[in-house]
């Protein structure tokens, strides 16, 4: 399994360069936290994912690439969960042992995504999952105002077919609007319903990053959590809530040219999260080897495409 080792005058800058992209990418989130602030955008990314800085700063090289000793000795790495020392100092992942402990996972996300990645790109929901969460509700999730008020936001859900695939998004509407929705999405249809266009399946590919953890290499893991960071933002913009206190405009989706904006950002995200979703699968299809990755890709089969 072991494809490739990076000598220490390689990984070391690497590791040195991610733990730095990594600070910078958290430093407001940490920043906020010692203060005792709260972020109605930026701490769902902490919260709703449960990302940790630290967990996040740490450098991984990725399953089939080991790490060559340093002068002072074999790589830290040696130390942590899942990994193995060869006698000769190389450091890698213990597939085997990984694969013992999260077998059952790499195979559920490997298919979830292959199947994901097999469908077209639907942009027509124009972020109403966030106005089906505050629909008919006077107390909500964030101690923001509504943009247009309870009544106006009632009328926009009223007004707009409610088309939301995605379950964790689905499961925070409101008891009101789940009736509305022209899907009733659940966790075991979740392989049957993700696609590429939906907001909160591109930021999933953060998540699985996370759940993935030491057999993604690092730079893979932060383009997943700079995507999940830019997403959330056009989330929040697009949401029934006033953003004026944190300075961003609102996306009025409630307007053609707010959808025609909504639609443009939708698109752009489900290209990055493509390429990003393409890079998780092959982790996985190394992660399972070419038989095992081939029976899982006939085993969602039949959900492709759909």
């Amino acid at each position: 399994m072991l494809t490739t080792t990076l000598p220490s005058v390689t990984w070391i800058p690497l590791a040195r360069a991610h733990a730095e992209r990594a600070d910078d990418m958290t430093a407001g989130h940490r920043a906020r936290r010692a203060r005792g602030e709260k972020h109605a955008i930026e701490d769902f990314l902490y919260d709703y994912y449960g990302t940790r800085p630290a967990q996040l700063r740490r450098w991984h090289p990725g399953v089939g690439t080991g790490l060559a000793p340093a002068p002072d000795g074999v790589a830290e790495h040696a130390a942590w969960k899942w990994y193995r020392t060869f006698p000769d100092g190389v450091v890698t992942l213990d597939v085997e042992a990984y694969l013992a402990a999260r077998g059952e996972s790499v195979r559920y996300i490997h298919g979830l995504l292959t199947a994901t990645a097999s469908r077209p790109v639907f942009s027509g929901c124009f972020g109403l999952h966030e106005w089906a969460m505050v629909y008919r509700r006077p107390e909500h999730r964030h101690p923001l105002p509504l943009r247009l008020g309870q009544a106006g936001t009632d009328q926009v859900v009223e007004s707009h077919p409610i088309r939301c695939t995605h379950f964790d998004a689905f499961r925070f509407f409101t008891p009101e609007a789940v009736g509305l929705n022209r899907l009733q999405p659940t966790r075991a249809t979740q392989v049957d319903l993700d696609q590429p266009g939906c907001l909160h399946a591109a930021m999933d590919c953060h998540k699985w990053a996370g759940k993935l953890g030491p057999a993604v290499p690092g730079a893979l893991a932060l383009d997943c959590f700079a995507l999940a960071a830019d997403i959330r933002l056009l989330d929040m913009q697009a949401s029934p809530y006033d953003l004026t206190s944190y300075g961003h405009p609102p996306v009025k989706i409630e307007t053609p040219e707010g959808k025609a904006e909504y639609v443009s950002r939708q698109r752009e995200f489900a290209r990055r999260a493509a390429g990003l979703r393409a890079r998780l699968i092959r982790v996985c299809d190394e992660l399972l080897g070419p038989a095992a990755a081939a029976e899982n890709r006939e085993t969602v089969a039949p959900f492709n495409h759909r």
